[in-house]
């Protein structure tokens, strides 16, 4: 059997405490990188060796952070065994392992605190009796898992103090396991969240060449895609020591060279990617370092017994002796290794800066701490160590610790991690105070998951940029009023940004696609903003209303007085000759027609929309079936040659005088039909004029308006037909060659109408008609009128019954 000497000494060589008396019981703490790896590279060299100033002070350097481990791990065991009611029987006891990064040295410090001895025998156990009662196992879930594979065998209860890994939750592959962190699943959303909310877009991810890395970069990317968010860079830190030391200045040069100026850094506390960033002063300039960090926790005494630790009061703690020796330049005993020289008087870990070590509990500490208390009050719920063990009670177990947080390890149980978010303030020249800035809550209502205090950031970029938002982005976001298009063959991130099209906005930045304004709106001149459109139609008081107006008014005068000339002269041979009736039908329906043209200005309404189509189409066809019937009647006048023909019969009935009836009757039928199927309504065009809808008439069939175009087209082609038959008719008091004339310029004014008439819209579409109107009724009265009344005011000498004797005679 071997003695307790001898198994203190060995327990030592393997850097392992032992409790103070055979009585307590044990609990083993494995720890992970404890030290970094070129110190576990001297793991088997003597005290004298290590601590001699042969080897360079770097090499000797501690991961520091993960001593607070055992510091926490220390205080809970002497905060518990001083509380005579949580276990007033007993007391808790440790052995302390250092896990190295590497498989087999993991399972050598399993082994060798199984059999006891210094050397690691599976199946033998050199102790008298084994009083552990739990293992706490971190500071990653891969050192948890290759601990927990063998623990397994012996359902021996392991509580983990790493980060949430699901993998550990596997009953069947870790049936005894237990992680005190809480489940973190949003790790990925909150990052996410944070840049988008920052707006930045072109990112580098730096992320631990493990399992956890690579599910930690799958969860990013996803999420990156889903944001539109790119990688600049995605460098795989290696775990293999041999790769990384073959690389680690590429990936600084990298890393320094990127144009992105926000780096996600992710990695175990034990991975070799903390030594990838020991040179920051190389890499921390223009950049901003997303990464996962640890908050603070708030234990009564904690920091209080940090800063009374020190080699007197724990002279067994070898690393802490180490850590005097490297913090505060002590000296080491010629005579004895283990007494430090020359310290400094009451030198504390208080004195140390935060980046070497932080006096506030982190939450791997408060992990530990309270794995330590969930087995203590296991332990006391079950009145001391049972037959079976603790591993069917701890699944079970609820307690508050003293800082009065709730605790529950059922898996079922366990709640969502909510996420902290840490700025460093002054980093790295400072003392880097870590405040927090905000929260990521994945219980919060959706949008409001993250809560940011941005007056509280301060961005480490330059003393006159404290305070303002860095950007990272690889093409600089689009304005409102552009849209994004895409670079052909390159990434989401890599756009152009052109402006939005007519009519069409985009009001917030970075937008895919530009928003289509409503009809009754239209975008403004910067195009990031719909504007209501202001109601207008043609009216009297526009410049072009009034001048169509005052047109219509003064040839529907003109026309009056031409009347009233015929009036007063109607016993002339001028006004006689050529049918004085067709001439006052005719007259009067100009005068309409001129005065037609006053419905299309003004507000449209129903009633004006209905009258407008039929008063054009009516009076203009009374107006061109008057012109047929008098180009008929001198037709027919001066084709009688003899009583007995019978075109002669047929003047004599008045026949001519029917046609102005019936075309009018037909055009009537024609409205009726219009009317009766799809009638005239009022109509909005919004898009004929910007910032404006315009209100207009619409015809409602417009295969019914060409059809009365059509009818007065037949009309008029009808009297030019006519009128061309009798234009080498004697001229005198023959009006033929001005009626053919005058069709000729209604049909020049109508033909054209119809192409223009498609091509114009709103205001301009109803003065288009309003002129063809004016236009063609002051092309009737000036062709046919003006020569009468030529000859009525300035050659009366040509209207007497001698010229028509003389005109008879020649004719003869």
């Amino acid at each position: 059997m071997c003695s307790y000497e001898q198994a203190f000494w060995i327990l030592n060589q393997s850097m392992i405490y032992k409790t103070l008396s055979e009585c307590d019981l044990h609990f083993p703490f494995i720890l992970f990188s404890f030290v970094n790896l070129t110190t576990l590279l001297h793991f088997k060299i003597n005290m004298v060796c290590v601590f001699s100033l042969r080897i360079p002070i770097p090499l000797c350097k501690f991961q520091q952070k993960n001593y607070q481990y055992v510091l926490a791990f220390i205080f809970a065991i002497e905060e518990i065994n001083r509380n005579p009611h949580l276990l007033p029987n007993m007391s808790l006891g440790f052995d302390l392992y250092n896990a190295v990064h590497s498989e087999h040295r993991t399972l050598e410090s399993s082994l060798i605190w199984l059999s006891g001895l210094d050397r690691d025998i599976p199946n033998y156990t050199c102790r008298r009796e084994s009083k552990s009662v739990a293992v706490l196992t971190g500071t990653t879930w891969t050192i948890s898992a290759q601990i927990g594979t063998l623990l397994a065998l012996y359902k021996f209860p392991q509580l983990t103090y790493g980060p949430f890994e699901p993998i550990l939750s596997d009953n069947d592959q870790f049936p005894s396991l237990y992680q005190m962190a809480p489940r973190d699943t949003s790790l990925a959303l909150g990052m996410i969240s944070l840049l988008l909310h920052f707006s930045w877009t072109w990112v580098g991810l730096v992320i631990s060449e493990d399992k956890k890395g690579v599910q930690v970069l799958s969860d990013l990317r996803g999420e990156m895609d889903r944001s539109r968010i790119c990688a600049a860079f995605v460098e795989m830190i290696p775990v293999s020591d041999r790769t990384y030391f073959s690389m680690t200045w590429q990936y600084h040069l990298w890393i320094k060279e990127s144009s992105a100026k926000v780096v996600i850094v992710y990695g175990d506390s034990d991975s070799l990617i903390s030594l990838s960033f020991s040179k920051w002063h190389l890499l921390v300039i223009w950049k901003v370092w997303v990464t996962t960090s640890q908050w603070d926790f708030t234990i009564p005494g904690f920091e209080k017994f940090i800063m009374t630790a020190n080699p007197s009061k724990y002279p067994e703690d070898f690393y802490l002796a180490k850590l005097w020796f490297i913090s505060f330049n002590c000296m080491v005993s010629e005579s004895d290794c283990k007494i430090l020289e020359k310290c400094p008087l009451n030198a504390s870990l208080g004195w140390l800066p935060w980046h070497r070590f932080d006096m506030a509990m982190t939450e791997g500490s408060n992990n530990v701490y309270n794995a330590v208390y969930a087995v203590a009050w296991t332990l006391h719920e079950i009145n001391g160590l049972q037959e079976e063990g603790l591993h069917p009670f701890l699944g079970n177990i609820q307690f508050n610790n003293p800082a009065g947080d709730s605790m529950n390890l059922a898996e079922g149980r366990r709640s969502e991690a909510e996420n902290a978010i840490l700025n460093f303030w002054n980093f790295p020249e400072g003392l880097g105070l870590k405040v927090k800035v905000g929260k990521y809550s994945p219980h919060a209502p959706r949008g409001q998951e993250l809560s940011l205090s941005e007056e509280m950031i301060e961005w480490a970029i330059g003393v006159s940029d404290l305070l303002q938002t860095p950007h990272s982005v690889w093409s600089e976001s689009c304005s409102p009023g552009f849209r994004k298009t895409t670079q052909e063959g390159k990434a989401t991130c890599c756009f152009d940004c052109a402006p939005c099209p007519e009519n069409e906005i985009s009001n917030e930045t970075d937008m895919d696609q530009c928003v289509r304004c409503l009809d009754h709106q239209y975008a403004n001149r910067e195009r990031d903003q719909c504007l209501q459109k202001a109601v207008t139609f043609l009216a009297y008081e526009d410049p072009l209303g009034t001048a169509l107006a005052c047109t219509a008014l003064s040839f529907s005068g003109l026309t009056a007085v031409v009347l009233g000339v015929f009036v007063k002269h109607r016993d002339t041979l001028t006004v006689k000759v050529n049918n004085r009736t067709l001439s006052y039908i005719l007259l009067v329906s100009l005068t309409l027609c001129f005065l037609c043209s006053l419905l299309f200005i003004s507000r449209p309404n129903t009633a004006t929309c209905i009258l407008q189509q039929i008063a054009f189409g009516v009076l203009f066809t009374v107006a061109v079936s008057a012109i047929l019937a008098k180009t008929l009647t001198v037709l027919v006048a001066f084709k009688v040659t003899a009583p007995g023909r019978r075109m002669r019969q047929w003047s004599v009935s008045g026949a001519p005088n029917f046609i102005i009836p019936v075309c009018s009757f037909i055009q009537l039928s024609l409205h009726g039909v219009w009317l009766g199927t799809c009638p005239p309504f009022i109509d909005m065009v919004a898009h004929s004029e910007q910032g404006h809808v315009i209100i207009v008439c619409n015809k409602g069939s417009v295969t019914a308006f060409y059809c009365v175009l059509g009818y007065l087209g037949s009309l008029a082609l009808g009297s030019f037909s006519l009128a061309y038959l009798a234009r080498n008719l004697p001229d005198t008091f023959n009006e033929a060659k001005f009626l053919t004339f005058s069709v000729l310029v209604f049909c020049s004014v109508w033909v054209p109408f119809l192409p223009v008439y498609r091509s114009t819209k709103g205001k301009v579409m109803v003065a288009v008609e309003i002129f063809s109107i004016s236009a063609s009724s002051a092309g009737l009265l000036g062709c046919i009128f003006v020569p009468k009344c030529y000859i009525i005011f300035l050659r009366p000498e040509r209207n007497t019954s001698n010229v028509l004797r003389n005109t008879t005679h020649l004719g003869k």
